[in-house]
């Protein structure tokens, strides 16, 4: 069966950069098993769009199943090795709900964990918290995920938006007091949950002027970026993914707009920048929490070291400075580390619980001073996140970590 629609895996580059921390929360006693773990091996499924709109995410799960296939060579985790299967649900809600009950009931999968998109996994979510099975570490930032009442078997896995729109807006604010504000956005939850946040953490300290939106399917966003431009606004948000990101970039440096360009998190990565070209990009702000493969800066640290030998070795139709793909490393380091954590304890419960308590844990991917957050009464992985500008093809970043406030 084709790799990129179905891949079953154990893990990737256990060597430099791995911290754990605490060990392994190992049970005391008899051995404790839900469907999905024995002696010998653990299940995790995931769904992921290695086909269609947003395909270039499929990265994600290349590099992940890598991770388990050479943490499995090693001896897998705590003895037992690392079922990972990922499938293809083309970002498409009825393919997910489709994928997600296959790696529930017949699959069985002790969890799901790095699954992405915003209304593909909303699809889903009260199908698995209605069985309990966890729904960890989502490729998607709405607040919807952090609702440990009504939804406790789902965590998000990267900045939630609510965080990330406030810490852009204060930025906004301090830098242009009175800033007349153009957005261009997903036509759906995911672009909408980044404009309400970041309206609702400027307040009255600058207004949104103009707005535009696209739809998944839009060959081009020419004409939302033309409506833009006329608006006048000094502060160009982009919220735009993807595609969408590299055309919208683009086109603004085309079309001469000299306002200043404050981007989301979800597309700093090379790739997206590259397609734009990186003159298009100078001078775009951007908070981040995740090391830019392909910087300078970086090329030596032992994080991205260890990626690089692992990608080298089991991926090397992926290129160098794909981000992407080393965020989704990032992940499966976690997704190890939660496991240890799990000891012999491997239940629906106890990894929920492990994956909620993630106070002070670091991967390899993330910034110095980033570190996941994750507590019982509050999943939002990240409470702070660290300012940067694209300045001569490369993010220089700040010296310290800002807050939402």
């Amino acid at each position: 069966m084709d790799r990129r629609k179905f891949l079953l895996a154990g893990a990737g580059a256990v060597g430099a950069g791995l911290v754990l921390r605490g060990g392994a929360a190992k049970a005391a006693g008899v051995k404790k098993y839900d469907k999905g773990a024995s002696d010998a091996e653990i299940r995790l499924g995931q769904t992921l769009p290695y086909s269609g709109a947003g395909s270039v995410y499929g990265a994600v799960g290349l590099a992940q199943a890598a991770y388990f296939d050479e943490l499995n060579e090693k001896g897998g985790v705590n003895g037992r090795k690392i079922r990972f299967i990922s499938l293809d649900d083309a970002y498409s809600a009825p393919k997910t709900v489709e994928a997600t009950r296959r790696l529930v009931e017949q699959e069985e999968v002790l969890g799901l964990f790095g699954s992405l998109g915003t209304a593909t996994q909303a699809a889903v979510q009260r199908y698995l918290n209605s069985k309990k099975i966890p729904q960890l570490l989502l490729n998607a930032g709405a607040p919807r995920w952090n609702d440990p009442k009504n939804f406790p078997y789902t965590t998000p896995g990267i900045p939630v938006y609510s965080i990330e729109g406030r810490i852009l807006a204060n930025y906004v604010a301090a830098r242009k007091p009175g800033a007349k504000i153009a957005t261009l956005y997903q036509n759906d939850e995911f672009g909408r949950d980044y404009v309400k946040a970041f309206r609702e953490g400027l307040g009255d300290r600058g207004a949104i002027v103009a707005e535009a939106h696209y739809d998944l399917t839009d060959a081009t966003v020419d004409s939302q970026m033309l409506k833009l431009v006329q608006s006048g606004a000094d502060i160009f948000y982009n919220c735009a993914s993807a595609k969408a990101a590299s055309q919208s970039i683009r086109k603004a440096h085309e079309l001469g707009w000299k306002a200043e360009q404050v981007l989301i998190s979800t597309s700093t990565s090379a790739a997206i920048l590259n397609a734009a070209g990186k003159a298009a990009a100078q001078g775009i702000v951007a908070a981040h929490y995740v090391k830019q493969i392909g910087s300078k800066a970086w090329e030596n640290d032992p994080g991205v070291v260890a990626w690089q030998a692992l990608r080298a070795k089991r991926l090397p139709n992926i290129t160098p400075d794909n981000s992407t793909a080393f965020l989704g490393y990032g992940v499966a380091v976690l997704m190890h580390q939660i496991l240890e954590r799990c000891g012999d304890e491997l239940t629906h419960e106890n990894l929920l619980r492990q994956a909620t308590n993630l106070q002070g844990l670091t991967t390899p991917a993330l910034l110095p001073g980033i570190s996941y957050a994750t507590q019982p009464t509050d999943y939002s992985p990240f409470n702070a996140l660290i300012m940067g500008k694209y300045t001569d093809g490369d993010w220089v970043l700040g010296d310290k970590v800002t807050a939402a406030g």
